[in-house]
């Protein structure tokens, strides 16, 4: 058997549907697919390839999925996080006001090198932050976003949708001369998502994939809104809703909680090719709609959501649901390391009912690989080692100090990982980190790109006082006199 690429030497978790571990395993990969899995003596004999990647001591895992994080986040880490609502606030001016297509590509870049580093080799990004700021006034933005990803290597649905009623929505671009403001309708914005559909929704290769997106309508949406405003958002809802399903698109929102998921059930949203984010503080209703129309969840253990309320994800995946995991990264206090939120989400659930072997370690593995690809309706192509599978791998060095002794390799894997032990990660046969080094692009060039933005970024919106450390920082016990 010829193949383009040998991985030998290392243990094989597959996440096949037996969950097969093979220890001393290897794995032949050609044009751009998986073509063999078996032990590293059995492939050495009977495969030729290329290239040839000895894993010994190291564990090769499919490529991790995030189901759920934000575009633009990136350059706004923890700016204004001690004063209220100031960090939101910074990221709705900063995404509707003062972030031109150069600001979405340097964010981008900087995003995707970090997941690249992390082994996360597919990502959900909305385009914005929260549920209400979404920087789609024009096509320019997305595709800056998507010319940026795309030249780091790894595969991103980007989500994007219009905001939520009432219209029109005031943005801004910068020119020669400074801001000009300018209001946008609905009608405006779902066009300019539709181009950006048209534009970079891949079908065959998959790198960049397309989701719709509307905000969620919740009690006080309905309590707060005018009843006009009000239904308009839910006629506009609906409109978003059956367009991704024409198109065969994931429709995904940001920020259920608390009787939202009734109210989507009655909007006619939920549904297999749904992915609704946080899900906190659920009745026992929503739980069973959840399961009884397959409808995905994007749970982010480390988000401020899930500070606020509980998303009961094991009760859910109890009733039958796919509940994935997400970031909700970068910012402001969290990163896209896939590790970290592994062991976030298993200590989130067992402290909550005080048993130690609630959501097992195998079990929060899954929701990062195959079940986050069966939440993105990827799962006949990405989430776990398989042939004929995209070949999505990624190699952990476990010759460190804290992944040692050399036993029980899952266990070290999902407990005391962290993204930085990550050695090679390759997206569809495509090795697009070596030795931890990125092979696509230059790494020095995106962080000088991303801090010049950055600046320029602060600069407009005058937030420079935003970067000092608060009065509180140190608490009040912290600081001696």
């Amino acid at each position: 058997m010829k193949a383009d690429t040998l991985l030998t030497g290392a243990c094989v978790v597959t996440m096949d549907p037996d969950r097969r571990v093979i220890e001393n395993g290897a794995i032949a990969v050609a044009d751009g697919k998986i073509v063999a899995i078996g032990s590293a003596e059995a492939l050495r004999a009977k495969v030729t390839a290329g290239t040839k990647l000895d894993c010994d001591g190291h564990i090769i895992l499919p490529g991790l999925i995030d189901v759920h994080a934000h575009a633009g986040h990136g350059l706004i880490k923890s700016m204004g996080m001690h004063g209220g609502n100031r960090w939101e606030e910074i990221c709705g001016e900063v995404y509707t006001q003062a972030s031109p297509p150069e600001f979405w590509y340097a964010e981008a870049r900087l995003a995707a090198l970090e997941r690249l580093r992390f082994g996360v080799t597919t990502g959900v990004s909305l385009l914005g932050g929260g549920d209400t700021i979404m920087r789609t006034d024009d096509p320019s933005y997305a595709a800056a976003h998507c010319r940026g990803v795309s030249q780091v290597g790894t595969r991103s649905m980007v989500a994007v949708g219009p905001t939520r009623a009432p219209h029109p929505r005031t943005y801004a671009d910068w020119q020669e001369g400074g801001k000009r403001l300018y209001p946008i309708s609905f009608e405006e914005q779902f066009e300019t998502c539709q181009r950006v559909v048209d534009d970079w929704h891949d079908t065959q290769n998959g790198r960049i994939q397309i989701a719709m997106l509307y905000p969620v309508l919740r009690d006080e949406h309905e309590r707060d809104m005018s009843s006009d405003d009000y239904a308009t958002a839910c006629d506009q809802v609906r409109s978003v809703r059956k367009y991704a399903r024409e198109k065969g698109l994931v429709f995904t929102q940001d920020g259920h909680w608390r009787g939202s998921i009734r109210r989507a059930e009655k909007l006619g949203l939920l549904g297999p090719d749904a992915l609704l984010s946080h899900c906190i503080d659920l009745h026992d209703d929503e739980i069973a709609l959840v399961a009884q129309t397959n409808t995905r969840i994007a749970h982010n253990p480390s988000a401020n959501a899930s500070i606020v309320g509980r998303c009961p994800a094991t009760e859910m995946m109890a009733a039958g649901a796919c509940v994935a995991l997400g970031s909700d990264a970068t910012a402001p206090d969290r990163s896209a390391d896939m590790f970290r939120h592994m062991q976030q989400a298993m200590h989130y659930h067992r402290t909550h009912f005080r048993d130690a072997d609630v959501l097992p370690i195998g079990r929060v593995l899954e929701m990062c690989t195959i079940g986050g690809a069966q939440a993105l309706g990827m799962a006949d192509v990405i989430g776990s080692i398989e042939v004929g599978k995209q070949a999505d791998l990624i190699t952990v060095d476990l010759r460190r100090p804290h992944l040692y002794p050399p036993n029980m390799a899952l266990h070290r894997l999902v407990c005391f990982a962290n993204g930085n032990d990550v050695s090679n990660v390759m997206v569809g046969g495509e090795v697009v980190l070596r030795a931890k080094e990125a092979t696509r692009v230059d790494e020095d060039d995106i962080l000088r790109d991303a801090a010049d933005q950055t600046q320029i970024m602060i600069e407009r919106i005058g937030a420079s006082g935003d970067l000092e450390l608060p009065e509180n920082f140190w608490g009040k016990q912290g600081r001696q006199k």
